[in-house]
């Protein structure tokens, strides 16, 4: 897709217009295995690649009854922040930055 469509272009109104928008979902203990996401996302796309950082992972059905122990619980304020910062080091410089409450 990428090859297709390029990076993300924002209109005069910073709305997504054409490209490619990854969204990456942050898992407790780093299960999804962020910082090597954004280093494939750097090197193989581009560093110009737009990043949308995902803390909303919330365990649910299956997981609660014990039998997926290790995400079992919402990400913390450092997992988020640890993913923040594997994005920086991949290269990438277009992602979302909030802070979490």
């Amino acid at each position: 897709m990428h090859r297709q469509v390029g990076v993300l272009k924002l209109d005069e109104r910073g709305l997504a217009r054409r490209g490619v928008l990854v969204r990456h979902l942050v898992m407790p203990g780093d299960v999804a295995g962020t910082a090597a996401i954004m280093r494939f996302l750097a090197e193989e796309l581009s560093p110009d690649t737009y990043v949308n950082i995902m803390d909303q992972y919330y365990p649910a059905a299956k997981v609660t009854n014990g039998r997926y122990p290790e995400i079992n619980r919402r990400i913390t304020r450092l997992e988020y922040e640890q993913a923040l910062q594997a994005v920086r080091e991949a290269g990438l410089w277009r992602f979302d930055e909030r802070k979490l409450v």
